[in-house]
C-alpha cells in the first residue's frame, strides 16, 4: 500500500481504524446514539471555536459546499463568489445551479487579497445575500485572511460561507470571533479519517434566512433545517453512518488530548521549516511563506522537469503518492500534504528523503532537504 503524502485523504492513525471497526448498534433506535452525536458536536465546537450549532453530513465535502448554495439561495439571489483560486471559484457553478446571480471579486492566483480593494469594492457593491470563500485553496497552497475578509462582510450584513476542509484543525481558526455564519469541513484532511463526512458550524444569523426563504428549499438530503432538532425529536433525516461517526469521534479526541494549540504549533513547525528547506535548495515553493498555508506546500518545478516524472520517481522507488495539481498549475508543480497525521516528524522526513533523491536526480545538482529541514525544524519553538 502506498504512504500517502497528498493534500487530502491524509494517513490514518490505528485508532481511528480501531473505532471504525466496532460492532454499532441501531443509530435510528438506540437512545445512546444520540447522546454520542451531541458529544460529538460538542466537541466539534471547541475546534471550530464556536457556539453555534454543528451539523454532521454523511458525504465528502463537496456536498456540504452544495448544501450551503442549495439552502441559502433562491432564484436572482445576488451571491458574491471571492476567489484567488481553483476551489474559490468552483463556488459560481454552485450558486448558478441553483439559479442564483454571482458576482466574482478575483484577486491574482499567486497573491493574497488586497483588503483596500476589497474595501472599496464593497462600498459601491455590497447587496449581496452571502459571500463564500475558500480559507486554504489546496490546488495552490493559498491561506486567506478569513477574519478579515468575514469580519468586513458581516459589517455590510453580508452573510458568510468559508470552506475550511483543508484548514480546520491544521491553521489557526475561530468562527465565533470571525463571525463566520457557515463554516465547512471534511473528514479526510486535517482530522485523518476517511472521507465520508462533512461537518460544518450555522449561525443564527443564517438559520434564520433559511427558514424565511420565499421558496421551498430544493433539496432533502441536504436541507440543514432537518437536522436542527434531532436531539429533541430523537430523529435523524436517514440512517447515520455510525462507522464514519466512530472513527471522527475517536479523531477529535485524538486533537483535544494532544491539545489544539500544540497540534497547531505541529503544522506551523513542519510547514515553515519545509518552506525554508526548499528555499535553501534553491528549489521555489508557488507561494511565499506569508500567504502559504500551514496544511500543504505547493513546489515549483524547473521548466524542463515534468510533474509525472517527480511523481513517478517517489511512487516507485519509495511508495510514496504524492500530488499534481489542475487548472493553472497543471503539470508545473507538485504537492505535499503535511497535515492531519501526515504533520508528523518522522512522517515529513520520509517524504523528504524521497524528494531530495528525486531532486538530486532530475536537477542533476546535490539536493540536502533533509538536512536544511532538520536545522530550521530545531531552530523553531
Amino acid at each position: 500500500m502506498n504512504f500517502t503524502y497528498s493534500p487530502g485523504p491524509t494517513n490514518t492513525s490505528n485508532n481511528v481504524m480501531l473505532a471504525r471497526a466496532k460492532n454499532f448498534t441501531n443509530p435510528d433506535l438506540d437512545p445512546n446514539f444520540f447522546e454520542q452525536y451531541k458529544s460529538i458536536c460538542e466537541n466539534l465546537q471547541k475546534i471550530f471555536k464556536t457556539k453555534n450549532h454543528i451539523i454532521i453530513l454523511s458525504g465528502e465535502g463537496i456536498i456540504g459546499l452544495e448544501a450551503c448554495c442549495a439552502c441559502l439561495t433562491e432564484k436572482n439571489d445576488n451571491v458574491l463568489v471571492i476567489s484567488n483560486g481553483v476551489f474559490g471559484k468552483g463556488f459560481k457553478d454552485l450558486v448558478e445551479l441553483y439559479d442564483g446571480n454571482v458576482t466574482l471579486f478575483e484577486s491574482p492566483n499567486n497573491a493574497p487579497f488586497s483588503m483596500e480593494d476589497f474595501k472599496t469594492f464593497l462600498q459601491s457593491n455590497n447587496n449581496f445575500k452571502y459571500a463564500t470563500l475558500v480559507h486554504c485553496d489546496t490546488p495552490s497552497s493559498m491561506l486567506n485572511p478569513i477574519h478579515e475578509i468575514c469580519t468586513l462582510l458581516k459589517s455590510y450584513n453580508i452573510l458568510t460561507v468559508v470552506d475550511m476542509v483543508a484548514s480546520l484543525g491544521g491553521s489557526p481558526v475561530n468562527v465565533d470571533d470571525s463571525k463566520i455564519d457557515i463554516a465547512l469541513c471534511a473528514s479526510q484532511k486535517c482530522f485523518s479519517t476517511p472521507p465520508g463526512l462533512t461537518f460544518l458550524s450555522i449561525s443564527k444569523d443564517a438559520i434564520n434566512t433559511i427558514e424565511n426563504r420565499k421558496s421551498k428549499i430544493p433539496t432533502y438530503y441536504m436541507n440543514f433545517l432537518n437536522y436542527l432538532s434531532y436531539y429533541e425529536k430523537k430523529w435523524f433525516p436517514y440512517t447515520m453512518p455510525i462507522s464514519d461517526l466512530n472513527g471522527l469521534e475517536t479523531s477529535i479526541n485524538n486533537i483535544l488530548n494532544e491539545g489544539l494549540e500544540n497540534v497547531l504549533m505541529r503544522h506551523k513547525k513542519i510547514s515553515t521549516s519545509l518552506l525554508k528547506a526548499l528555499k535553501e535548495n534553491n528549489i521555489q515553493s508557488f507561494l511565499p511563506e506569508s500567504c502559504s498555508s500551514e496544511t500543504v506546500s505547493t513546489i515549483l518545478l524547473e521548466e524542463n522537469i515534468k510533474t509525472s516524472d517527480i511523481l513517478t520517481y517517489v511512487k516507485e522507488k519509495y511508495n510514496i503518492l504524492l500530488s499534481g495539481s489542475f487548472d493553472f498549475l497543471k503539470d508545473k508543480v507538485i504537492r505535499i500534504g503535511h497535515m492531519g497525521e501526515n504533520a508528523r516528524y518522522e512522517k515529513i522526513i520520509t517524504v523528504l528523503s524521497a524528494l531530495e533523491s528525486a531532486f538530486s536526480y532530475f536537477y542533476k545538482r546535490e539536493i540536502n532537504l533533509v538536512k536544511s529541514f532538520n536545522k530550521y525544524y530545531n531552530e523553531t519553538k
